[in-house]
């Protein structure tokens, strides 16, 4: 546990010479050790061993605020003796309880119909600050308390550290097969049309918006030239239930358009781990496998389970065996907001073992429909863009990761809620002008 202690403190002072600073803090109830130190955090009894695990690590609501901060375990309480500065909040065990995804490990019962625990279900959520970074806010407290006790010590300066312009490839195309056609002209779409999706241009294709999407991506990356602005496609390579239809496949010369298209502006690719997958993670090696060589796209190293649907903490061990370095599904589906409770990536804690590991996870801010569905927020354009910058503005603020996620069918003609194309814009616009 001092590893992952130490790299908690470090996370929280989020600033360079931090393991300099960690020397000054003591994370100890022993009056023995606090002359050591400059600043004291009494730990609460989370880590104990007959509580770590039980109902009774779980923080009861309403939750206890600190300089209006709420912490989950320990008291507003602030002591100091003989020059050592005392506080009985203990934020190491509140960022731990957040960042591990801990409570969803005691809450295996709370799933929603694809397995998922819901963001409505959520400690966050319930508390009010779904929509608040808290963890970054505990940085601000570690940061304020060492100045009291006379530590020269900054604040990291606002930025956006990294903008990640991610998209999920889940149904690339409208209407370009004769399953496409058969299924239009069933529904009522209209053989007539459905024959000229068909046998069109691919670029007439609805769902085909990606030159939109790449010219809107590039224009931020041309300006943020310092390589701070990323651009990934997250693209399937397997899954055979309902839920990862349509299938596509290398082979479809519509496929391979997109892929040239993709190569030639350089953006990034990911693997979508499919919904299959989700539910038997022992797949995912095999899907990478193929993304890597069957589609030459290798060696891929990020992942994004389709439909966020990544079920349980344990499952990224199955990430890590199969070569993935960074994950960005974590963000809940029914709502966006700070899952971790932290805007900076973060390194994967198993909060089953207690081991620190190789993995980093990227916090999903936004989600086209976490927005605008009406099963998650329901939002209305404005609302939605005004929910989308206030959470922009926090992320800046707070020197954090902008990780946005929009669906090449979000912008099509016939998405349900038509305001994305416009929302998208605004939101890279809200990015450029904190350049």
């Amino acid at each position: 546990m001092n590893r992952i202690i130490n790299y908690l403190l470090r996370f929280l002072l989020g600033v360079e010479r931090a393991s300099a600073y960690c020397g000054m803090i003591g994370y100890t109830s022993n009056p023995n050790f606090f002359k050591r130190y400059k600043l004291v955090i009494i730990p609460s009894r989370f880590f104990d061993a007959d509580i770590y695990g039980t109902a009774d690590s779980l923080p009861r609501l309403p939750l206890v605020e600190i300089e209006g901060v709420p912490i989950l375990f320990g008291s507003a309480r602030q002591d100091e003796m003989e020059g050592t500065r005392i506080v009985y909040a203990d934020i190491i065990a509140s960022a731990y309880f957040l960042m591990t995804r801990y409570e969803e490990i005691q809450h295996r019962d709370i799933r929603d119909e694809h397995g998922r625990f819901p963001g409505r279900e959520s400690l966050p959520f319930k508390a009010g600050f779904i929509h608040r970074p808290v963890i970054e806010e505990y940085g601000q407290l570690l940061r304020r308390w060492l100045r009291q006790a006379g530590v020269e010590i900054e604040e990291p300066k606002p930025m956006f550290r990294k903008i990640w312009l991610t998209h999920d490839v889940d149904a690339p195309f409208f209407c370009r097969s004769v399953r496409n056609v058969l299924r239009e002209t069933f529904r009522g779409g209209g053989f007539v049309q459905a024959c000229k999706y068909f046998a069109g241009p691919l670029r007439r294709d609805p769902y085909y918006t990606f030159p939109w999407m790449l010219k809107q991506d590039q224009a931020v990356k041309e300006v943020y030239k310092d390589g701070r602005c990323e651009v990934v496609y997250f693209l399937k390579a397997g899954g055979h239930g309902k839920y990862d239809r349509p299938h596509y496949w290398l082979r479809s010369p519509d496929v391979h358009a997109l892929l040239e298209l993709l190569k030639s502006k350089q953006v990034s690719f990911g693997l979508h781990t499919s919904y299959h997958a989700g539910e038997q993670p022992s797949l995912i090696a095999s899907e990478k496998e193929t993304l890597d060589h069957v589609w030459n796209l290798g060696p891929v190293s990020m992942n994004r389970h389709h439909y966020l649907s990544l079920r349980e903490p344990e499952d990224f061990d199955k990430l890590i065996r199969a070569g993935i370095t960074d994950d960005f599904t974590m963000g809940y589906a029914d709502v966006s907001g700070f899952r971790l409770g932290t805007c900076r990536p973060v390194k994967w804690i198993n909060p089953i073992t207690r081991q620190m590991t190789s993995l980093t996870l990227h916090p999903l801010a936004l989600m086209d429909s976490s927005l605008s569905d009406p099963k998650y927020m329901g939002l209305d354009a404005q609302e939605a863009l005004s929910y989308s910058q206030a959470l922009l503005h926090t992320i800046y603020l707070h020197g954090g990761e902008a990780v946005l996620l929009w669906h090449n069918t979000s912008f099509s003609s016939l998405a349900p809620q038509r305001y994305h194309r416009q929302l998208y814009m605004d939101l890279l616009e809200t990015i450029l002008s904190k350049k």
